[in-house]
């Protein structure tokens, strides 16, 4: 069956670009795209050259291992061959794995594995004559690597001379811990040099100096992890052999581990996805290997990677995919906000197959285009952003999007406009169907009363039919208007109206605040007035004065609350909640280690959910916000944080690591 020109086009623009940002990562430690990034466009790939074979071209980044040596380095041809490992992304490539090994092997019958952490650094082969060593190499292109030995003997884990004569090829990685990375990245700062991405870059750009004084300040260390030859008889397993590679003197990563099955693999990379952050290296999945040689030697090998072990990736936070579509989407205070429509694909383990955009000059920012291949980013639970465009992958059938000047879910007329002195553009209509539909949603929705069994469809349901037309209506429902919807029943009916009842009896006041959208009144917001203030009808008497004096509140935001405040619509509606809710105070204790102190959170925390940090903050008597100014008391890092780290940076604020801001809260 012949190829579609559509997938011969795409084939052709990922290999070349694959191959282009494999040289400069391999070849010259530059790194073009981040590593996870460009995995996922070999993942794209690899799955074209499955369903079309015959596109597999002999430059195919699936058919080589690495990089070519570096000119200037003494070349060292391998005495054994190096390979790489295939990858596994997910539990079911793991379970193919597992069938594969015992179909080869011919048995039903678990087999035993080792598996071991998959540091992210430079691959190196050492060689060991009469237990002195000779020489340390790159691994290069499998065959052919760089004699680096001048710069590994300067790293301390790394042996001279073994434990006894013996000859000996091992292989492990070189890598550098996150703590001298940071200070090397100072340095070089100060020197007005290029900062160091990661520290497998840093490691590798270490290594790869012909000064070796260079290399051993810069504080690199080493992981030994296999025998590729050896003069003594070799161990019968590899958990064995790692015993053995110690012994000798080496130094190896000591949380290996074997398991008798399939289910013991996957246990152990779950444990490791959490705690991989918590060593001072960077790990990026484990390797899976069969523990008994004999078996290694029975499954052997492909034409690049063995066939007894796999790498075991991390759900990756930057992958690859491309925009289908940009939808606008209108949000409750009736803001538009773009959205890409992408092809699914996984991140940080969830499939998704939305993006935001944020706003026109975002996408002006990105240049970003109908059918563009891009680079999408998740940190914590949020909808992933798109961080960067790859032109290079363009074909020219790619489409610019054009801001529209109407939008007809805003209803009327369905104009809009760009909103003074923002980014933001809103329907000039405050009452279309689809931004009262998002109010009503978000005021039963979790942040806000939190009524259980209310989803989207039935607030949709109940608007269309005209049984709720302001918030209160949800509150006077009964088992009878419910019975007119489609999909309920007696049971069910009853079960609703029974969880909007219960509802009514205790609803705190920032809750309520957070459910009304009120225009830049979030969850944060809401806690500080209900903290400030005894009840609703004392913050609708407050002066914008009064507003902007609280701590967290600034003057756009105390503006548009008094303003809110000011409309006989709100009025109205808050007089007939007070009605049918019995809204509770939230008027705190002022005496907390920590009263008035404005915190930020950026990035995502281990072992603690932002919810948990928020609530031993406020127990404190602490504020948070989402915003960063001179105000704030301290911004807390968490893995991978946003923009906010560097506003904090720029301001001078100061910044709390995890481990700093769990020993803050402990001392009060």
């Amino acid at each position: 069956m012949p190829v579609p020109k559509k997938a011969k086009d795409r084939y052709k623009k990922l290999k070349d670009a694959i191959n282009q940002y494999r040289a400069s990562y391999h070849i010259y430690d530059q790194e073009e795209i981040p590593e996870s990034a460009r995995e996922s466009l070999m993942h794209e790939l690899a799955e074209l050259e499955r369903v079309h074979p015959d596109l597999i071209a002999l430059d195919s980044p699936t058919q080589r291992i690495a990089g070519e040596p570096l000119p200037q380095f003494k070349k060292v041809p391998h005495v054994v061959a190096q390979w790489s490992f295939a990858d596994a992304f997910g539990e079911e490539d793991i379970r193919d794995f597992d069938a594969r090994v015992r179909r080869m092997l011919g048995t039903q019958k678990p087999v035993e594995y080792v598996c071991e952490l998959k540091i992210d650094g430079l691959k190196i082969v050492l060689t060991y004559e009469r237990g002195v060593l000779k020489t340390a190499a790159t691994r290069g292109n499998g065959l052919i690597g760089e004699d680096i030995t001048h710069n590994i003997r300067t790293i301390p884990s790394v042996p001279l001379i073994l434990t006894r004569p013996l000859n000996i090829i091992v292989e492990g990685e070189v890598w550098m811990s996150e703590k001298s990375l940071t200070a090397l990245n100072i340095e070089r700062k100060k020197k007005g040099e290029p900062l160091f991405a990661n520290p497998r870059n840093a490691a590798a750009g270490s290594i790869r100096q012909l000064d070796p004084r260079i290399a051993q300040a810069r504080k690199l260390d080493t992981f030994i992890y296999d025998v590729a030859k050896t003069s003594e008889s070799l161990p019968v397993t590899q958990e064995e052999e790692l015993s053995y590679i110690r012994e000798l003197g080496f130094q190896v990563n000591p949380y290996f581990k074997r398991v008798i099955n399939v289910e013991g693999i996957i246990a152990y990379w779950k444990q490791w996805k959490e705690r991989s952050k918590s060593e001072g290296y960077w790990i990026d999945g484990v390797v899976i290997k069969v523990n008994e040689r004999r078996l290694q030697e029975q499954l052997g090998y492909t034409g690049k990677a063995p066939r007894f072990a796999i790498a075991f990736k991390f759900p990756a936070e930057q992958v690859t995919s491309t925009i289908e579509d940009i939808v606008l989407q209108i949000g409750r205070t009736g803001v538009l906000t773009p959205v890409a429509h992408l092809r699914p694909v996984s991140i940080a383990g969830t499939t998704v197959s939305r993006a935001t955009l944020h706003n026109e000059d975002e996408i002006r920012r990105l240049d970003v285009r109908v059918g563009d291949t891009v680079i999408l980013q998740k940190a914590g639970d949020v909808i992933p952003d798109i961080v960067r465009v790859l032109p290079e992958l363009r074909t020219g059938r790619e489409k610019p999007y054009v801001w529209p000047t109407r939008v007809p879910e805003c209803g009327g007329d369905g104009r809009i406009k760009r909103v003074a002195g923002s980014a933001a553009w809103r329907c000039v209509s405050k009452h279309s169907f689809a931004q009262q539909r998002r109010k009503f949603q978000h005021f039963i929705s979790k942040q806000a009363l939190n009524v259980e069994g209310l989803g989207p469809s039935t607030v949709a349901a109940l608007l269309e039919k005209g049984l709720i037309q302001n918030y209160a209506d949800f509150f006077t429902l009964t088992e009878g208007d419910l019975l007119t919807l489609e999909g309920f029943a007696e049971i069910s009916a009853k079960k609703l109206i029974a969880a909007i009842t219960k509802s009514t009896k205790r609803v705190t006041l920032s809750r309520l605040l957070t459910g009304l959208s009120i225009p830049h009144v979030g969850e944060e917001t809401a806690i500080a007035l209900a903290r400030h203030f005894q009840t609703i009808d004392d913050i609708a008497r407050a002066r914008k004065e009064d507003l902007h004096a609280i701590a967290g509140i600034g003057e756009v935001v105390a503006g548009s609350i008094a303003n809110w405040f000011t409309e006989k619509d709100n009025r109205t509606m808050i007089a007939r909640l007070k009605r049918v809710l019995t809204i509770m105070s939230e008027k705190v204790s002022r005496t907390g280690a920590l009263t008035g102190k404005i915190f930020v959170l950026t990035g995502t925390l281990k072992g603690i959910s932002r919810q948990e940090a928020k609530r031993m903050l406020r127990v404190l008597g602490g504020i948070v916000s989402s915003t960063v100014s001179k105000k704030t008391f301290a911004v807390v890092v968490g893995e991978n944080p946003g923009s906010k780290l560097d506003k904090a940076r720029e301001l001078g604020v100061p910044v709390l690591s995890q481990e700093k801001f769990v020993q803050l809260l402990k001392k009060k």
